[in-house]
């Protein structure tokens, strides 16, 4: 992404100074109180404003005056953070960007490295925790085999948070990191000096366990505690990780849609000649060739020939398009029909595909920033957690107790204090979650969708493809008197058995299927591009097509019955045929995108969800509301264009509405990104999948039901988990202090919250779809209702 500048006009006439927008790329923060961080110096600068996203780590930054790009940078990295300037866009006509590749790459290298960190630390910590907590293992020096294992573990494993704590110490701020790293510490050089020091270093020493702390030789160590913290939070960091590792694959998917090479038309002395070559190397102006089945390479102009256009992957809508020369085609888009000479308009940063892309990236950029429960309480837990651990010590100290009393009460403070449940809060009930959506065909992307599921209002519900079913299908076969319905569909069917055109293979797939017997050979096929079809059926001369065209070109009007039944479809947006033969129009066959068969189920379990539905299309007002009468939506919002999606969805939302979109083309993916929610269909695109929050497997809009239910479900877990370890923490603490804690009871307590947070977590396995009970209805508002029994096999 470029910088780009704006000036404003003031009402005296004036101009203010010109804005420069720029986006830079953020590292090294670790939870969502570094991005605030770094968003309040940004704005502390003179003539910036600058909002930082953590789940995307970009930082959106307008400025003015003499502030240079790189003025901005050093803002950043005086933080404690790095940044980076974005990368030049290509030339026109020159390719993709690198940028996203490399981002690409350094989130896949950060995912690994966290992955590494837990593998090792796991496999050095189980036997650890062994030693220490079964005292029947315990054989002769056995304390130092721990400390051996424990070591890389406190030091390797757990360095990325003993960075952040000196980072943010530095800065004066304290986080999740901030106790983690002194929580592990604390554990560690308490156990380092009584083994050097005390008796626990001693060949046959064996961990009793005892009930409070004393002022005895010191002979506890806590390198269990250590070692266990630091895998459980690397647990949390690595899922976090590998959720934001997808965020860029809906622009990777959008980038990757486009053709890959083209037929270049050259001129030469003895005409045009095609050369392949890459799509890269188009500049506007060329002309090139597009074959049946090919994509188009990029925007233009048909030059020459006649074709019907598949704009299905972008638009969504089912039917192709008709194109001859002076149309203009769309980058990526299917030829589906004849051969096109095409004059390219727009290459590279300026075709469609190439906005598009730019519509979901901003969109994924404007959501809001999510802040995770546990981190915003560390802001105030953590340095009051420190302080109470330094006073423990101190008045233990002022009050004639030993120095062994004083420090074990003080590290009792800091370990049960340690956030490990709150570090498993999330990632547990998240696995859950996403695992048993998996099973009812649910796919949650991270933990930042489930906050929206709890505060949307209003779902908007693309027709094509997500309450219909997006496929052309033959729904009436209107005919003259005397005249057999099987006796069109026999004629009408074999002519458009031989045609490409998906209406036609609508027809004739509808024909076979009505007649249930095979259709009867065409001789003489011949086809008029856009138009219709004609052909010899068992000696007869068949035509079907448009209407007109059986008037104009074969002299075969249709009579008042069938031209009116022919205005009654197209005025409810469906497709008309008209086929006649020997002379006579004899029949109307009605093509159309039809309602899937569990959609208006669907709708009222959502109303009963406490949610608004609202029907979005492009097509026109009578259509939509035809199908929304159908399933049972009152709001309709017709003959929208793909790119003002996000314009709606955003009208939506100023009028203070929590939207939600379902959708599954790609021209869907930017209003899935900036919706509150976003949930795609699995029978669409890869890109709307990408760009969602939520992705339904199945195509079976009831999923939708059953996603929002479960990710309410999830994040009540969540919370639950959160307020469980924080009472625990807060309910532990004054024991601690006033010493009647055991540093090994406080890591067994600890260890005990964290199998609470499990346990809770894995009620989840027991959530029920509603699609799975036919006739049942959805939950109350909260989605935690369940209808039914659970079964015993949950």
């Amino acid at each position: 992404m470029t910088e780009h500048a704006t000036a404003d006009t003031t009402p005296a006439g004036g101009t203010t100074p010109a804005a420069t927008d720029l986006e830079l790329t953020i590292g090294g923060m670790t939870c969502a109180s570094c991005a605030a961080r770094i968003e309040k110096k940004l704005n502390k600068v003179e003539g910036v404003t600058a909002s930082v996203n953590y789940a995307t780590e970009k930082a959106k930054v307008s400025y003015t005056g003499a502030i240079a790009p790189e003025d901005l940078v050093a803002v950043v990295e005086a933080t404690g953070y790095t940044a980076a300037l974005p990368t030049p866009e290509p030339e026109p006509g020159r390719g993709a960007a690198s940028g996203e590749t490399d981002e690409q790459h350094r989130r896949e290298d950060e995912a690994a490295g966290w992955w590494q960190r837990l593998v090792i630390s796991a496999f050095l910590t189980v036997p650890v925790l062994a030693l220490s907590m079964v005292p029947a293992l315990q054989f002769d020096n056995w304390q130092w085999i721990s400390l051996t294992l424990a070591s890389p573990v406190v030091v390797w494993g757990a360095y990325p948070f003993h960075k952040a704590a000196v980072t943010n110490a530095r800065h004066g701020a304290a986080t999740m990191d901030t106790l983690i790293s002194v929580g592990v510490t604390a554990a560690y050089l308490w156990s380092l000096w009584a083994l050097l020091f005390t008796h626990a270093g001693m060949t046959g020493m064996r961990m009793p366990f005892q009930l409070l702390p004393g002022d005895g030789d010191g002979a506890h160590i806590y390198l269990e505690v250590a070692a266990a913290v630091t895998t459980f939070i690397l647990a949390g960091r690595y899922f976090e990780a590998r959720a934001k590792r997808q965020s860029g694959a809906a622009l990777r998917a959008l980038l990757d849609m486009g053709a890959k090479d083209v037929a270049l038309l050259q001129p030469g002395p003895d005409g045009d000649t095609e050369v392949r070559v890459p799509v890269s190397q188009l500049v506007v102006g060329d002309r090139f060739v597009v074959r049946p089945g090919e994509k188009v390479a990029t925007d233009g102009i048909v030059e020459s020939g006649t074709s019907a256009i598949d704009a299905s992957m972008l638009t969504g809508e089912p039917v192709p398009v008709e194109v001859g020369p002076g149309d203009a085609v769309v980058g990526a888009t299917v030829n589906a029909g004849g051969r096109l000479v095409v004059r390219a308009a727009r290459v590279g940063a300026d075709t469609q595909l190439a906005q598009m892309a730019r519509l979901v990236e901003d969109a994924q950029s404007g959501k809001a920033q999510v802040q995770r429960l546990a981190d915003r309480v560390s802001g105030v837990f953590v340095p009051i957690v420190i302080m109470l651990s330094l006073g423990t010590l101190a008045t233990w100290l002022l009050t004639g107790h030993g120095a062994t009393a004083a420090f074990t009460a003080a590290v009792a403070v800091l370990i049960i204090a340690c956030p490990c449940a709150l570090g498993l809060a999330t990632p547990t009930a998240l696995l859950v979650g996403t695992g048993r959506g998996a099973q009812i065909g649910v796919l949650i992307k991270g933990p930042e969708v489930l906050e929206s599921t709890r505060v949307v209002d209003t779902i908007v519900l693309d027709k094509t493809g997500t309450v219909t079913t997006g496929q052309m299908k033959l729904v009436d076969v209107i005919t003259v008197d005397g005249v057999e319905v099987a006796e069109v569909l026999r004629f009408a069917g074999a002519v458009e058995d031989a045609s490409e055109h998906p209406i036609g293979q609508a027809i004739a797939s509808g024909a076979v299927e009505r007649l249930d017997a095979q259709l009867p050979a065409v001789e003489g096929f011949t086809s008029t591009q856009g138009l219709g079809v004609a052909g010899l059926v068992d000696g007869h001369a068949v035509a079907a097509g448009r209407p007109a065209w059986l008037r104009d070109e074969w002299s075969q009007p249709l009579d008042p019955s069938l031209a009116a039944a022919t205005d009654a479809a197209e005025a409810e947006g469906r497709t008309a045929v008209a086929v006649g033969w020997d002379g006579a129009a004899r029949g109307v066959l009605v093509v159309s995108d039809t309602v899937k068969p569990t959609s208006a189920q669907a709708i009222t379990e959502l109303m009963a969800l406490g949610l608004r539905p609202v029907l979005l299309t492009g097509d026109n007002e009578r259509a939509a509301r035809a199908v929304a009468a159908e399933v049972g939506i009152d709001e309709v919002i017709a003959e929208v264009l793909p790119a003002d999606k996000v314009a709606v969805v955003r009208r939506l939302q100023d009028e203070g509405r929590t939207v939600g979109f379902v959708g599954d083309g790609v021209n869907d993916a930017a209003a899935l990104a900036a919706a509150d929610l976003g949930l795609a269909m699995g029978t669409g695109t890869d890109v709307a999948i990408e760009a969602s929050d939520l992705t339904l497997v199945r195509g079976d809009l009831r999923t939708a039901v059953d996603a929002i239910r479960l990710s309410r479900r999830t994040l009540g877990t969540i919370k639950g988990n959160l307020f469980w370890a924080f009472a625990y923490n807060v309910a532990a603490l004054p024991l601690a202090a006033l010493g009647l804690l055991n540093p090994l009871i406080a890591a067994a307590a600890m260890a005990f919250s964290s199998v609470f947070v499990v346990s809770n977590s894995l009620r989840l396995r027991r959530f029920r779809a509603v699609s799975t009970t036919p006739g049942s209805k959805a939950g109350a508002a909260d989605g935690t209702h369940m209808p039914h029994p659970e079964p015993a096999s949950a």
